[in-house]
């Protein structure tokens, strides 16, 4: 039996890594133990309940700020390490728990599968930390999950060996099918639907975040039939503008950060979405919904390519003039709605588990031989 140590402590690590340790669970050769590191904390719960996951083990979270957090959670992840013979460890994404699962597994040798491998801007600081995250755990991570063909080509580029790089697919497609199937989602909306909007991301704050907040005002004021649905993060930083330009539109609906269950059904009942999200580019394309990207680039260019998603950047006049121009123009916009999910077909975990079989097996095979 193959013990793997799955380390995640973000939402959107949840996400995406819930299919496949539902995936390892149905197996009869692995046994995943899911280990929260408290990085987030409620909505990290919430978020492993939507998914039927108890924890094996919770570390508790030392501090407020990222430092003290990253400090506490790499003794503690030592610990973890050092307490039995693990088979795997197995990360996702770009978060400061991704990087440390990495390191702790790498420090005690322990083989490294990184989920969602390859995502680049190569701009250091857009988006910060995490592109300098992901490629940090390149460095030194076993397996490479891919999700799309050009994230596997930036890994080979980077001198990633082939036999490391698998192209998988995104597993945040196969936690779509998951909901959908086990909590029975569907449309509920009747005609366009409404704006959905997202706007977060660290270098989106300041004058980036009121432009965006303006250009919402400038659409919601000319289409008062529209209805906008805008969960705001918490941070100040970007509550306190949204709401001073927004609070006062009527048809502007300010909200706390959805839980995944309401994001999934709000994006099932979306015309459009407007978003600085990584993840949001993603999901759209899962239920027909074009996407604008309210950044001037985008790790994820497959949207893009396909033409399921298009830059929006963050100036005022060039975000309401596309969304302008999906509403009069049809054909566009239909384009867009059935261009299909570059992203994956739902059945990324699946090999994602096949992959880690064959090599974990052969790896046992030869040790025993020695």
């Amino acid at each position: 039996m193959q013990d793997i140590l799955i380390v995640c402590g973000t939402r959107p690590e949840i996400i995406k890594l819930a299919p496949v340790y539902h995936a390892l669970r149905a197996t009869g050769w692995a046994r995943p133990r899911w280990l929260h590191t408290g990085q987030h904390g409620d909505m990290a719960r919430q978020m492993l309940a939507c998914f039927d996951i108890e924890p094996d083990i919770e570390l508790e979270r030392g501090g407020e700020s990222l430092g003290e957090f990253s400090t506490r959670c790499r003794t503690l992840l030592d610990g973890v390490m050092a307490s039995q013979p693990w088979s795997l460890v197995m990360v996702q994404g770009d978060t400061e728990s991704t990087f440390l699962g990495a390191l702790a597994g790498f420090y005690h040798r322990v083989p490294v599968a990184h989920v969602e491998a390859g995502l680049r801007t190569y701009d250091l600081g857009r988006p910060f930390p995490e592109e300098g995250l992901r490629q940090m755990v390149s460095r030194i991570a076993t397996f490479h999950f891919a999700p799309t063909h050009r994230a596997a080509q930036a890994l080979r580029a980077e001198g990633i060996a082939d036999d490391g790089v698998s192209v998988t697919g995104n597993t945040v497609i196969d936690a779509q099918h998951w909901v959908t199937r086990h909590r029975r989602l569907g449309r509920h909306a009747t005609g366009r639907g409404h704006l959905l909007v997202t706007a977060h991301r660290r270098e989106n704050w300041g004058s980036d975040l009121r432009e965006i907040c303006y250009a919402i005002a400038d659409v919601a004021s000319h289409h008062p039939e529209l209805d906008v649905l805008f969960p705001v993060h918490l941070n100040p930083t970007v509550s306190k503008p949204v709401h001073a330009i927004l609070g006062e539109l009527a048809n502007v609906h300010l909200s706390g950060p959805f839980d995944y269950l309401r994001m999934q059904q709000a994006l099932i009942d979306a015309w459009l979405v407007l978003t600085d999200s990584g993840g949001l580019q993603e999901e759209a394309p899962t239920f027909g919904v074009p996407l604008l990207v309210l950044r001037t680039e985008t790790e994820r260019p497959e949207a893009i390519e396909a033409g399921c998603a298009r830059l929006a950047g963050t100036r005022r006049a060039s975000i309401v003039g596309q969304i302008e121009q999906l509403w009069e123009d049809h054909a566009a916009y239909a384009a867009m709605a059935h261009a299909g999910n570059p992203f994956g077909d739902g059945r990324a975990s699946e090999r994602i588990v096949d992959r880690l079989q064959g090599a974990l097996e052969s790896s046992e095979r030869r040790r025993e031989a020695v």
